[in-house]
């Protein structure tokens, strides 16, 4: 096998004066094996080691998107800053002191890491909303409980300085979660109507060089569109001092027994003197809650929708102070008694009921029991 061993040190092959080529064919054949065997398993290490990346998941519960290459569209159709209604299938919608947060949770998954390969996510707002004081986009990291509203706050939109998602991951899933948050707006800053122009990237580091390893971005422009609602709300609440005001059935007072000279009011009561009867008085409390209107103030009236069965002998009427004056409250909807025309969003207004009771006898007096019902409402331009 001496010819073998010059050809494998690449040296000028001998003469073979008998034309035998055994040994050039043998050392061509195990040449071929070993070239062919290398470029084999440089293939299969190839594609045993897929590149890093990372998905978002519809998480239980959660919203589901649509996939569109690497990036993914949604949409968290109609909302409102009072959280009135049910928000779309997926979301939860929770009302805050100053507006609504509208949330879904979401999985991360990575995959393609190697060994001990750790890598992070981060994102940021690249394109913001067309009116960003209406709708601010919330982050809910995943070392947070992301089916909360107390897990989320508002999204970096700076890319040099993203929010983090996940801090610190290898081939694992975890929960996150996004949100839109829409903060009581009105006047100048007030908004409603389609924006779906939000565009959120979210990127993939390596933790130990920070190297990018993969990006995506969640755009809010899937149907049905991204709509913000003008909402408004008028409560009626028990005020220091005064009757209890209860939600049983819409609202409602108790004035228990009353009489015509104001003997023994019932706790929560004041009387006052009046032309032909008594007055008993007890403060309430109306609060207005608008938003995303033009005007920052609103009109509230009320008028008696059902009256009492026995209208000479009690009436319904309405005071500013506990002492008066009260004047009869309009029956119709085109004569309602008009309390304010300059309430304000989420301001707390006192106001007074005056129960009128006549201390006539005679045939028209009336003892037992009756009750009227009263409606308010607000406008706000």
């Amino acid at each position: 096998m001496r010819v073998c061993e010059h050809d494998l040190r690449r040296q000028p092959l001998p003469v073979v004066k008998s034309g035998r080529k055994v040994c050039w064919s043998s050392c061509v054949s195990s040449q071929s094996a070993l070239i062919i065997l290398f470029f084999t398993v440089l293939l299969l290490s190839n594609q045993a080691q897929a590149a890093p990346s990372f998905s978002l998941l519809q998480a239980p519960g959660g919203l589901g998107g649509t996939l569109v290459g690497t990036n993914y569209r949604n949409t968290f159709g109609t909302m409102n800053a009072l959280a009135i209604g049910a928000p779309q299938s997926g979301l939860t919608v929770t009302a805050l002191p100053n507006g609504a947060i509208y949330f879904t949770p979401f999985q991360v998954q990575f995959a393609g890491l190697g060994g001990n390969q750790k890598a992070s996510l981060t994102a940021y707002v690249s394109t913001s909303f067309a009116h960003p004081l209406a709708q601010i986009v919330q982050n809910c990291p995943s070392t947070a409980t992301c089916t909360t509203s107390g897990g989320y706050g508002t999204m970096s939109t700076v890319q040099g300085a993203p929010s983090t998602v996940v801090a610190s991951l290898g081939n694992a899933t975890v929960t996150a979660g996004i949100g839109i948050f829409l903060p009581d707006n009105d006047g100048a800053a007030a908004f409603s109507g389609v924006d779906n122009s939000a565009i959120v990237t979210y990127v993939m580091r390596d933790t130990s060089n920070n190297q990018t390893l993969a990006t995506a971005t969640w755009s809010f422009n899937a149907t049905p569109n991204n709509t913000v609602q003008t909402a408004v709300q008028l409560t009626l609440a028990s005020a220091t001092g005064g009757i209890t005001v209860t939600t049983a059935n819409d609202y409602a007072m108790n004035f228990g027994n009353v009489n015509g000279i104001g003997i023994g009011p019932a706790t929560g009561l004041t009387t006052v003197g009046a032309t032909g009867g008594v007055v008993y008085s007890t403060p309430y409390l109306l609060q207005p809650v608008f938003t995303d209107f033009k005007s920052t103030t609103g009109t509230i009236k009320v008028f008696v929708s059902t009256n009492f069965a026995h209208p000479a002998a009690m009436q319904i009427r309405d005071g500013a102070a506990s002492a008066g004056p009260f004047n009869a409250i309009g029956l119709t909807t085109g004569t309602a008694t008009q309390i304010t025309s300059t309430a304000a969003d989420r301001s707390s207004i006192t106001r007074f009921f005056g129960l009128f009771v006549s201390n006539v006898n005679g045939t028209t007096s009336f003892r037992g029991s009756d009750n009227a019902t009263l409606t308010f409402t607000m406008t706000v331009p």
